[in-house]
């Protein structure tokens, strides 16, 4: 057996403990180490995660790299991890950005410097690291595990490390009350997510005592899907509705779906922003990622039941985000209101039912969390410089800084799916593959692309056209720690817009079998291309 999926997930796990062990102090050294050590092992996770997409054989077994360990023999659960198609690319997404985020905020957790010239909090950086890396684990073993009571504790486990991200190491510029603000974020935040995590315990201990009265005492995933599959377990049509609304109650939380999506534009505006980064970027693609995985592998007839009225809570998110963004006054929330708009699509292409529509949802959380890192990250790095969110605080940066306005012209016109960049391939194929079988929805959610280039472009021209606003006169350009978070993030937007093979060849075959799962088949097109034989045409 192999350990290769143990390994990526303990790595970031023992570093997580091992930063937070390192001793605290007020000098710089001390820090130093602390950041160091949070590095090597995020980019040793880096390393461990780039070799599970290299073995992953695309037309291999649904689940790969197989491990099981026993936990609780008398429920049947197990520490069992496998990884497919979906997960390898979304582990390497995280494993690749944590250690952008972490150079990004190398400077977000310094000890508060009293005016006395006393020290407080002298662990800060400490903590920050290690909490950092604790979400990475927590993340990744998500994304592989392959018994449902696992993915559970980790899917809950994971708001700790974040409920302190947010309320303890919040955005310096939130002006004089953003102790409170943070306070109130991080626990809205927490009670959220909560919420739909109890919703959720109560679906996985319905789904355990349905499948033990049939004789299947376990929560091992692929030992339910095929039992499913295979008319050996039977979940009667009300009973599977309801497991199937307790499970995607949680998710769509997480995601978050209109109207459950409240809590983000408070937690991204408070905190910073690489764990802004984390929130939308990495941890809210768990959401999705378990709608493909448990939500339609557990419960096909009910995900295809209750899949146009998601389809329509998901449009609704589409026009409702970008909306809202279009009107927003301060940076870091319009761009979660454009991340709302963004799940709006990733949730609408995985219950359009098709395969062009999941395969594009699919990428589009790989193509929405790198640009959406650069943007959020780039923000950051302006709203530092003038100590504001607020964009009327802003004019005239290109004058200044102009490498610091291209690198944020780039990430907007990412966020707006222009052509070229990455997250254009997964808009599109959403857009068709929905339209495929839902033409009017598809129709209307073209709306979001409007809407998506009127709010990037006005964020771009209020804050760095026009005249230079005397707070903006002398404003530095990007240093080379923040050249070295932006460029690999605009080069792989770049690449994955041009070239996306890499990644549609590990998901498609993943895709196929889900479809498979809930008994959908791509609808026939409405001018069939005439048969040929012999290259003449019949």
């Amino acid at each position: 057996m192999s350990y290769l999926l143990t390994a990526t997930c303990a790595v970031p796990a023992a570093g997580a403990v091992l930063t937070a062990a390192l001793p605290g102090g007020t000098t710089e050294a001390r820090r130093r180490t602390a950041k160091l050590t949070a590095m090597a092992v995020s980019t040793a996770t880096l390393a461990l995660a780039a070799l599970v997409a290299v073995r992953y054989e695309p037309g291999g077994a649904r689940y790969q790299l197989a491990e099981s360990y026993s936990w609780i023999r008398s429920f049947g659960i197990s520490f069992s991890l496998g990884v497919d198609g979906i997960g390898a690319v979304l582990v390497l997404l995280t494993a690749v950005l944590v250690p952008i985020v972490m150079l990004a905020s190398w400077h977000d957790a310094e000890p508060i410097q009293n005016p006395d010239g006393t020290f407080e909090n002298l662990r800060r950086t400490q903590g920050f690291f290690a909490l950092v890396l604790a979400v990475e684990a927590m993340v990744v073993v998500s994304f592989l595990a392959t018994d449902v009571f696992v993915f559970y504790v980790f899917f809950e486990a994971m708001l700790i490390p974040m409920y302190f991200l947010i309320g303890g190491f919040g955005d310096r510029a939130g002006g004089p009350d953003a102790s409170a603000q943070r306070s109130y974020a991080a626990v809205k935040f927490l009670l959220y997510n909560l919420l739909g995590g109890l919703v959720m315990l109560a679906a996985v201990i319905g789904l355990y005592v349905i499948a033990s009265g049939q004789g299947l005492a376990t929560f091992d995933l692929p030992t339910l899907t095929d039992a499913i599959a295979d008319g050996k377990l039977v979940i009667d049509p009300t009973a599977e509705k309801a497991l199937f609304l307790g499970f995607f109650f949680a998710f769509a939380v997480k995601a978050p779906l209109w109207p459950l999506h409240t809590w983000l534009p408070n937690a991204m505006g408070e905190a910073t922003a690489g764990t802004a980064v984390l929130i939308t970027a990495v941890v809210d693609k768990v959401g999705t990622f378990a709608m493909l995985r448990f939500c339609l592998g557990l419960f096909p007839e009910a995900s295809t039941t209750f899949g146009p009225v998601i389809l329509v809570l998901a449009l609704i998110g589409i026009v409702y985000g970008a909306l809202l963004a279009v009107g927003q006054k301060d940076i870091k929330r319009l761009v979660a209101y454009a991340s709302i708009s963004h799940f709006g699509f990733i949730i609408m292409g995985i219950f359009a039912f098709t395969t062009q529509a999941q395969s594009g949802a699919t990428l589009y959380m790989v193509n929405h969390g790198i640009s959406t890192a650069a943007w959020m990250l780039v923000a950051g790095f302006l709203i530092s410089r003038r100590g504001s969110r607020l964009i009327s605080d802003f004019g005239g940066v290109q004058k200044v800084a102009p490498v610091l306005a291209g690198t944020f012209l780039i990430g907007g016109l990412a966020t707006l799916s222009l052509p070229g960049l990455a997250p254009f391939v997964s808009e599109f194929l959403v857009l068709v593959g929905t339209f495929t079988k839902y033409p009017v929805i598809g129709i209307i959610a073209t709306l979001g692309i409007v809407l998506a280039a009127l709010y990037a472009l006005l964020l771009y021209q209020r804050t760095m056209t026009g005249p230079v606003k005397p707070q903006i006169e002398g404003m530095p350009d990007l240093k080379v720690r923040e050249l070295a978070v932006v460029a690999p993030l605009v080069a792989l937007t770049i690449l994955l817009g041009v070239y996306p093979k890499p990644l549609t060849d590990l998901v498609n075959p993943t895709v196929d079998a889900t479809q498979s799962q809930v008994h959908q088949h791509d609808p026939a097109p409405a001018h069939p291309v005439a048969a040929t034989t012999g290259g003449e045409h019949k």
